[in-house]
């Protein structure tokens, strides 16, 4: 059984790790070869796709997760959340394709947002088959089916550079084909690995049940797309498309530096569901848990920030790195309570407390849009990381509010150390150093040094985790 998880945690850190770097070379080449006001639009039109397909999904998406995890008939389920894709999906664009009668001026975006939906849609009607994996715990056909998309349209865009031709046309082709590539591997690949016979004969009584139950979570992912994206939305339409190229360039960044939380965080769903259901959680291995997440955390954000504006304004000749530095200071703030809330909303969602975790949405929520409206017309894209970092600092004090296991009440402590420690590096280094060269190397001595003074790291930590994981 560790054997599996090993192998399980290393697939699913290889599959992030190719499809960040297939990600970053498709967000290089566009931030670089595209004027900022053209790559602000396509990042517009691709968060408000994004919000909206999340919505369409319900939340049955993650309910499927923890169904089949927890033993219930992979196909039958499957079968169900696919009859759903396919009816959210075709109806929601045939709605978008329906408003181009009553807009008498089409513009670009939403000339993109008809040819760029059409790949998007494509991403949503492969989803039952992804989500199918992950319950079966078949990370690495799950890996597979997650980065085809990014490989086609990472080295489409490749050579389109080299041989100079990318243009917003070739653009959006490339993203459709990779997009529809994507939905035929995961048809083809999930049907001959699982042998899982599908079918898709209507089942009234079963997909209302599997609606009923995921109203709690439909909200959930109402509130999180719109948490997740709105403040790209609102400054696209209320600032400048040229703002949200420099805030979307900076959050792109800040979503690839939280690849250890995107590594471990599908592996922890069926864990938790299967500790929880039999009755074998270890107060202390959450302990050790919480703690090692929060180290990375505080250390990926030191990172960033070392080197950010010598590195991102080199790569990008100046383009997004010093005018970004205030803006990706903030964003780093909010990674360790990314980790937190991850966590909790794990153990809540395993536990089945899905309108606890509503109701955590919802404050979540308010709290980003006040912010954003109230700051982003003043600060800008500096206003949008604020609100964003105060929505995650209400959040993980509700959900440490909302716990049930006593013993792990005080898991905040470390995030609160891991953050100090973290800081007090990084401006040492700065103050002893000049070059990039010297203050990374003692940032991260230093760094070590304080975890080690503050005792957040112990010797025994490793064997907990393999505990917990086995």
């Amino acid at each position: 059984m560790k054997k599996l998880i090993i192998r399980n945690f290393s697939v699913n850190v290889i599959q992030l790790i190719v499809n960040q770097v297939l990600g970053l070379g498709i967000f290089y080449v566009l931030s670089t070869g595209l004027d900022k006001n053209t790559f602000g639009q396509i990042n517009l039109v691709l968060a408000i796709l994004l919000a909206s397909f999340n919505i369409l999904s319900f939340g049955i998406d993650q309910l499927v997760v923890k169904k089949i995890a927890a033993g219930a008939n992979a196909s039958t389920i499957t079968a169900i959340y696919i009859f759903h894709v396919l009816v959210s999906g075709f109806v929601f664009y045939g709605l978008l394709l329906a408003a181009h009668l009553f807009i008498p001026n089409v513009n670009q975006v939403y000339s993109l947002l008809l040819l760029i939906g059409i790949g998007k849609l494509m991403i949503f009607l492969s989803s039952p088959f992804k989500q199918a994996a992950n319950g079966l715990e078949r990370f690495k056909l799950l890996a597979f089916m997650l980065v085809i998309s990014n490989i086609v349209r990472c080295f489409g865009l490749i050579i389109l550079a080299l041989t100079h031709v990318l243009s917003l046309h070739n653009i959006v082709i490339i993203f459709i084909a990779g997009d529809v590539a994507e939905l035929l591997f995961c048809l083809l690949a999930f049907k001959r690995a699982t042998k899982i016979s599908l079918s898709f004969k209507w089942n009234r009584k079963d997909y209302g049940k599997l609606l009923t139950e995921a109203i709690p979570q439909t909200g959930v992912v109402l509130i999180t797309s719109a948490l997740s994206r709105f403040d790209w939305i609102f400054i696209g339409f209320m600032v400048s498309a040229i703002k949200l190229a420099e805030y979307s360039f900076a959050y792109k960044i800040f979503e690839i530096s939280t690849l250890p939380l995107m590594a471990i965080a599908p592996l922890l769903i069926p864990r938790f569901t299967k500790k929880i259901q039999q009755n074998e959680i270890n107060p202390n291995e959450l302990k050790t848990l919480v703690r090692a997440e929060m180290i990375i955390a505080a250390l990926v954000a030191l990172l960033l920030n070392i080197c950010w504006s010598p590195v991102i304004d080199w790569i990008t000749h100046g383009k997004y790195g010093l005018i970004n530095v205030k803006t990706i200071f903030i964003l780093t703030l909010c990674m360790p309570f990314l980790y937190l809330n991850n966590f909790l909303w794990t153990i809540y969602f395993a536990q089945g407390r899905l309108k606890m975790i509503l109701t955590s949405f919802v404050i979540t929520l308010l709290v980003n849009v006040v912010g954003d409206i109230v700051l982003i017309p003043f600060f800008k894209n500096e206003g949008a990381a604020f609100a964003f970092l105060a929505a995650c600092l209400v959040q993980a004090v509700y959900y440490l509010k909302k716990n049930e296991l006593t013993s792990i009440n005080h898991i905040w402590h470390p995030l609160a150390l891991c953050i100090l420690c973290a800081l007090l590096s990084g401006f040492l280094a700065k103050m002893l150093f000049a070059t990039l060269w010297g203050v990374l190397p003692a940032s991260i001595v230093l760094y070590l040094i304080f975890l080690f003074i503050a005792r957040q790291i112990k010797l025994a930590d490793v064997r907990s985790i393999r505990q917990f994981l086995a």
